[in-house]
């Protein structure tokens, strides 16, 4: 609950812009507040449940748009906070809660206060927007939660002009739409779960209501972003690049975050309780190293001295421009790739990716970090390969904004974005590359193998929580004690007798030899199939199979 403010039955006929305001913030804070709930809400047991994180980010990069607008007038506010979502958006959820706002403001354009029709006129109109932005509509999701309090807000028009009451039967209404999700996709009711995006939206509707009702709904930190765009240094102070894993028991991420910024600069620190990814640039790479072991233990340790980097850099160009060769042709094509750890992204970047934008499971990038990628590039065309189906909404975003000419390859798995990749023709043209881009992600199979957050059942399939289990081409297959034994049976699942080339990208919490053990076993099983192993450093995933 919340601490009460006031009590008042006065009816409420208007919201100005500092209402709005309040009311975002309101509902985000309430949102800040369920996330780890709604995170839950994931049909698979997967540990990428990031709904709740995409659609708090969403909501967090709208106040940071409002927080400084000085005008009360409710149009500006709604205009702001729409463009905020936008360019904050991450994931499916949070592009389509962008949607909605998009369209709340659209139907109040230039309206300086916010009365009962207008508000029963926004919510269609966010209903709308937000139908419209999606390719397949699908029932039983954050859509059927939309329309229906839009229907509410109409029925609930003709009872009353106040709108708190409005707003009660707005989130009532939500309520009972999410109850009814399961019964509308059969798929979260066998995994016993309502819809994860559809609850986001009635917390922050319930938000909005405890601030009408003058409960205090007490605001935490920004969650922090751990997605970018992945550079070198080349210049200014270099030092030294340090990176490292460590593992442990009850380890304090925000803590570990605050005393590694203290340390250097470029600071990443991302992870749970049992597993932290660190990086950052320093000159005195011992001292993370020795704050970290005192958690627990460190593997995948690198550190590069970037002095001596840049100078070879410098050394290499220099010697480049001796030669006598003639000025190198700009490419007209440039490829941008969202991709989840270093091995994956040195692959994607030998294949000819010009920006590798970090992302992937529990870490979706914003509609505005793509459109940065994309409008970084000299190049006017642009192919985009999301590579994670969370990512190809948002990227569909970022092309629609961007003024150049972009196209995104939607690749769903990391091996349907190599594959996609080997198909690309600097020689020919955009629209033959896309082409061919697209017909190749047919051409690849995809086996994940991860460990299972939650007990539940799905696609008929008992999963405890702790077992390790593999999906087939984003689809629940098998379950297993061990991670090497579910990547056997994916391997078998996949059509490895009729395969000729199979892949595999371990990570981060996998060692090499575990890798090449695994490959031996699967040639002898197999002896016509060409096996490779190449480091991924993904996280979450132990393995991504690729079957060509």
């Amino acid at each position: 609950m919340g601490e009460k403010r006031t009590t008042s039955y006065k009816p409420l006929l208007s919201w100005d812009g500092y209402t709005l305001k309040k009311l975002f913030q309101a509902g985000t804070a309430w949102l800040e507040q369920n996330v780890s709930y709604i995170n839950s809400l994931n049909v698979y047991p997967v540990p990428d449940g990031d709904t709740g994180t995409n659609m708090l980010l969403t909501m967090q990069s709208c106040l940071r748009e409002i927080e400084g607008l000085m005008d009360n007038a409710v149009y500006l506010v709604a205009q702001k906070a729409a463009y905020g979502a936008l360019m904050g958006a991450r994931g499916n959820s949070g592009v389509i809660l962008s949607q909605i706002w998009r369209g709340f403001a659209k139907a109040l354009d230039k309206k300086e206060v916010l009365t009962a029709p207008d508000l029963a006129a926004a919510l269609s109109e966010a209903a709308s927007t937000a139908y419209k932005g999606v390719i397949k509509p699908v029932e039983g999701t954050i859509l059927t939660v939309a329309r229906e309090i839009a229907e509410a807000a109409k029925r609930a028009l003709e009872k009353s002009n106040d709108l708190r009451f409005i707003l009660e039967e707005v989130v009532k209404a939500a309520r009972e739409a999410v109850a009814k999700t399961p019964s509308l996709l059969p798929i979260l009711k066998e995994a016993g779960v309502v819809d994860a995006g559809g609850q986001g939206l009635l917390v922050i509707l319930e938000g909005f209501l405890k601030y009408l009702r003058g409960e205090i709904v007490k605001e935490g930190k920004a969650v922090e972003t751990t997605v970018g765009l992945r550079a070198e240094a080349l210049e200014g102070e270099y030092g030294y690049d340090v990176q490292f894993i460590l593992k442990g028991k009850n380890l304090d991420v925000e803590e570990i975050r605050q005393a590694i910024s203290a340390m250097g600069d470029s600071v990443l620190v991302v992870g749970d309780s049992t597993m932290v990814k660190v990086h950052l640039h320093t000159s005195e790479p011992g001292t993370p190293l020795n704050y970290a072991v005192k958690w627990g233990s460190l593997s995948n340790i690198i550190v590069e001295n970037m002095q001596e980097q840049y100078q070879e850099f410098v050394l290499r160009k220099e010697k480049e421009e001796a030669l006598p060769i003639s000025t190198p042709i700009k490419r007209q094509i440039a490829i941008v790739a969202v991709v989840p750890g270093q091995g994956l992204a040195d692959v994607f970047e030998s294949l000819s990716t010009d920006v590798v934008v970090s992302g992937g499971q529990t870490m979706n990038p914003s509609i505005e970090e793509l459109l940065q990628a994309i409008e970084s590039l000299e190049a006017e065309e642009i192919l985009v390969l999301p590579n994670n189906p969370n990512v190809i909404l948002t990227a569909e975003e970022a092309a629609k904004l961007s003024t150049k000419k972009v196209q995104v390859i939607p690749a769903k798995t990391i091996p349907q974005g190599v594959s996609a990749l080997l198909a690309f023709n600097p020689q020919t043209s955009f629209e033959d590359n896309a082409e061919a881009m697209v017909e190749a992600l047919e051409y690849v199979r995809t086996g994940e193998v991860t460990v299972a957050v939650r007990s539940t059942k799905v696609n008929g399939i008992e999963v405890r929580e702790g077992q390790v289990i593999g999906l087939v081409d984003g689809h629940l297959e098998e379950v297993g004690d061990t991670p090497e034994e579910v990547a056997l049976k994916l391997v078998e699942q996949m059509g490895a007798d009729e395969g000729e080339i199979a892949t595999i990208y371990y990570g981060a919490d996998v060692e090499e030899e575990e890798a090449k053990s695994l490959a031996e076993e699967i040639k002898k099983r197999y002896p016509n199939l060409k096996v490779e192993v190449v480091w991924g450093g993904q996280p979450y995933y132990q393995y991504i199979l690729s079957l060509e």
